[in-house]
């Protein structure tokens, strides 16, 4: 599934082609994805100018002249793809977008767990997708005394808190575990245990990881693209997610030995980390 900086890359390839512009067609090729797809979604999107494109957690806000908001969800394997003119439509592309500038906007998502549905922009923030939702770990509300307050008092494991979408937005597996490998924190320790001290260099680390991870168009691993089709390349700086049995960058240890790497699994998913400089 796309994470953060995969979303924030998408965003910022949509908005040159979307920003401004007017959509001369909206078309839902399907009645649903995940769940039903508004059956006013063509009416209220055919004829309006778009205002903005933006991130909100792992969503894609288009927001419209006149206040209504698009949302969308590329779920696990959905793909936004831009082109130039009037592409031949693929099997699984289920949404279209035409704008009046000659571009065309696709979602196609093959195993329908995207989602598309609508708002308003006064209203979006109480919307069951984001209601309760944590600050976006790229803003100013995002700090070390912000996520320690968050942390408190927690029983988790630390890696499963982070995972929380109520305590910050957007965060998802791989940069979870890169992030808490920059922290020098073990994904085990219960989340109550962070000091104030490494809650703030968690902060930085989440923020230092995304960051590197957006400007390198985020990481491509099995269905994720870029809207021009280009690939994210970050999953070659990753410093231990799918590394297990590697010594991670910088150890003083001796892998052969310690086994280097480590891959355990926490609520179902993969957690890699590094036992020697993660306490």
């Amino acid at each position: 599934m796309p994470e953060l900086p995969e979303v924030e890359t998408v965003v910022r390839g949509l908005r040159p082609v979307l920003e401004g512009a007017v959509l001369v067609r909206a078309e839902a090729r399907r009645p649903d994805l995940r769940i039903p797809i508004p059956p006013d979604f063509s009416a209220r999107l055919t004829g309006r100018a778009v205002r903005s494109v933006r991130r909100r957690a792992k969503y894609i806000l288009i927001e419209l002249a006149g206040g209504d908001l698009a949302i969308f969800h590329l779920g696990m394997s959905g793909r936004l793809h831009i082109d130039r003119g009037d592409p031949e439509l693929q099997p699984h592309d289920h949404i279209v977008l035409k704008t009046d500038r000659g571009d065309t906007v696709r979602l196609n998502d093959p195993r329908r767990f995207g989602l598309v549905a609508l708002d308003r922009v006064e209203t979006v923030d109480r919307h069951r997708l984001f209601a309760g939702t944590g600050p976006e770990p790229l803003g100013n509300a995002f700090n070390g005394p912000a996520l320690a307050a968050k942390l408190k008092g927690r029983r988790t494991p630390l890696k499963a808190a982070l995972l929380d979408q109520k305590t910050v937005a957007g965060l998802g597996n791989i940069y979870v575990c890169e992030a808490l490998f920059l922290a020098g924190l073990s994904p085990k320790r219960l989340a109550r245990t962070v000091s104030a001290r490494q809650a703030e260099a968690l902060a930085g680390a989440i923020k230092d990881v995304l960051n590197k991870a957006i400007a390198a168009g985020g990481s491509s691993l099995r269905d994720y693209v870029q809207p021009s089709g280009e690939l994210g390349y970050f999953q070659h700086q990753w410093a231990v997610y799918g590394r297990e049995g590697e010594a991670c960058p910088g150890c003083d240890c001796d892998a052969g030995e310690t086994g280097g790497i480590r891959r355990i699994v926490q609520s179902n998913r993969s957690t890699f980390y590094c036992p020697h400089r993660q306490r």
